[in-house]
């Protein structure tokens, strides 16, 4: 990858809606070139998706929370099974499966305190293989910058201003 191809990784992360004209014009490269560049590392599987994020205060689902679980028994069996319980909630936005003390990490988000206590008394300490929840509210939360290799430089790291994305909320001075 050069930097051409870094610039298109780093504009795409920051507004995937971006027209090709925009992008090719963004970059200094023909549109035909920049169609191709981005297809390629399509096919390379550097670009997995095109995700829209979406604000859950807008959806009704203010209350977000990063829900740590431990299992016990730590089996195929039971993993599988509560993945895909997980993966199936409505609530679930992301779900991490790490290597600490506990086994996951479940970023949800709720409608109220209310939702978020049964989400985490029906949907996870009821199942067998749930020893351990521990919440921890978010209060708010920032994108990062977009992700190059290690030691790449693009032209300008820092996220797009005024792009599509709600404001979640700014760190105060």
């Amino acid at each position: 990858m050069d930097s051409i191809d870094l610039e298109i990784l780093r504009l795409l992360q920051n507004d995937a809606r971006i027209t090709n004209r925009h992008l090719a014009d963004a970059v200094g490269i023909a549109p035909s070139t920049c169609l191709g560049r981005v297809s390629r590392l399509r096919s390379a599987g550097v670009i997995e998706q095109y995700t829209v994020r979406v604000h859950p205060a807008a959806l009704g689902r203010p209350l977000e929370a990063s829900l740590a679980v431990r299992l016990q028994p730590h089996r195929q069996p039971y993993v599988d099974a509560f993945v895909d319980h997980v993966l199936a909630q409505s609530e679930t936005r992301t779900l991490y499966h790490l290597t600490s003390p506990d086994d996951y990490i479940i970023h949800v988000a709720a409608v109220d305190a209310a939702d978020l206590q049964r989400f985490v008394l029906n949907e996870l300490t009821s199942r067998p293989e749930v020893a351990l929840v521990h919440t921890n509210l978010i209060f708010q939360q920032w994108p990062g910058t977009p992700l190059l290799p290690p030691g790449a430089k693009a032209r300008d790291m820092r996220p797009a201003i005024g792009g599509n994305q709600p404001e979640l909320g700014r760190p105060s001075s």
